[in-house]
């Protein structure tokens, strides 16, 4: 298995150099890489026009966009016809919910185990288009687990869309998407619509593999520019109505839904976060995944260590089951109370987070937590955190929570 440079990995944001902070709210959005700035700024400089002119500068400018498009897509094994680049995955599903339309009747399934971006678009088509909402719910309070399974007993004929996450942003727990999509497609002409932003920081995607219809991530927690993409696989792309002005195209997923939120300056960008994880995609993702595994196994090893500390999600530190975004609550403390003693004594160059990240339906009906435990505290850690760091919080938390 290759090894993992950290400190080569680490002289590529600048954000890391020199400045003392120590980045562990990443599933909020990760530090950016710099050969993305310099090419927003780059682009900003020197093609800062509309795209689709005659002239050198508007052609170089649409060149370079189109070129984002093209490098989005083949990192996710698509073509550039099936993604569609978009201010945020909430704006995307948003629009995607508007262009979506079902038989009176019909059934939806919806994870309750998601982020509200993930699930608030469905409830209101499901309100709209008079649909039957079924709710997805995990079997079991503890290391709640999405399972192709329970979503057998969950789907009839009548089922056209099921919606679920990749990977959870407070649990961490990653779920065989492929299973799950085999299970949706034995409904002939159902879908399967997947939010896959806290997933995506840390595995190589592959939505062919997949076989979801609808698969969504942000660039922005992926290391690049504050914007997001949206796949359709053919059948999802032709479900989809177009939301576009009339004499424009609609053939292609940015015809249908883009309307003009492909940002110029960021999508031209996107080329230099693919080229980050190249030549070899799999094997830096492989190496990602080993230095990721040992991060949350020094961190996880330290929470299960202390009785008055309870591990919310996967409690194994298995990179097969879980990504290195991990929650937690302390016996009579509130999140808030803790998260903000960390901040005191580490004079804010420590952060972490607390609350429910856009997931209260999981904190409140399915983990049944406290109001007054102010949510969770979550520490989501990517590639470019260290050993050191991890190290470094621990003997934060042990002055926080003090002795065991």
């Amino acid at each position: 298995m290759p090894s993992f440079d950290i400190e080569a990995a680490r002289g590529r944001f600048p954000a890391l150099l020199n400045s003392g902070q120590v980045y562990m709210d990443n599933a909020g959005g990760s530090q950016t890489l710099d050969t993305v700035i310099e090419a927003i700024q780059d682009y900003l400089s020197s093609t800062n026009v509309q795209l689709g002119a005659s002239y050198a500068v508007g052609q170089r400018s649409t060149a370079l966009y189109d070129a984002g498009y093209d490098a989005a897509a083949d990192y996710i094994n698509a073509s550039p016809d099936e993604i569609v680049l978009g201010s945020s995955t909430t704006q995307l599903f948003r629009n995607l919910s508007y262009a979506l339309e079902f038989e009176p009747g019909s059934e939806i399934v919806v994870s309750q185990l998601d982020h509200e971006a993930n699930i608030a678009p469905w409830v209101d088509l499901a309100r709209r288009q008079k649909l039957e909402l079924k709710w997805w719910v995990p079997k079991t309070k503890e290391n709640p687990k999405l399972e192709a399974l329970d979503l057998k007993e969950l789907m009839s004929e009548k089922t056209k869309l099921v919606t679920c996450t990749h990977a959870s942003n407070i649990l961490g727990t990653i779920h065989d998407i492929k299973a799950i999509a085999a299970q949706v497609h034995t409904v002939p002409g159902a879908l399967l619509c997947v939010d896959a932003v806290a997933y995506a920081p840390h595995r190589a995607i592959d939505v062919k593999n997949f076989g979801a219809d609808y698969y969504c991530f942000s660039w922005y927690k992926v290391y690049g520019p504050h914007i997001s993409m949206l796949y359709a696989s053919p059948q999802g792309l032709k479900a989809v109505r177009s939301l576009g002005h009339k004499f424009n195209p609609s053939e292609t997923l940015e015809d249908k839904l883009g309307l003009a939120g492909s940002c110029y300056e960021l999508t031209a960008s996107l080329p230099e976060v693919v080229a980050y994880f190249a030549p070899d995609l799999v094997t830096s993702w492989t190496a990602i995944a080993k230095h990721e595994e040992e991060l949350q196994s020094t961190l996880l090893a330290f929470l299960g260590s202390r009785k008055d500390v309870t591990i919310i999600g996967e409690k194994e530190a298995d990179s097969k089951l879980r990504v290195a975004t991990v929650s937690f609550i302390v016996e009579n403390r509130s999140s808030r109370d803790v998260v903000e003693h960390a901040e005191e004594l580490s004079q804010g160059q420590v952060g972490i987070r607390w609350g429910t990240f856009y997931s209260v339906r999981l904190a409140e009906e399915i983990l049944k937590l406290d109001p007054q435990q102010d949510g969770v505290v979550r520490i989501s850690l990517v590639h470019y955190n260290s050993v050191d760091e991890v190290n470094r919080l621990i003997v934060l938390l042990l002055k926080v929570l003090g002795s065991a």
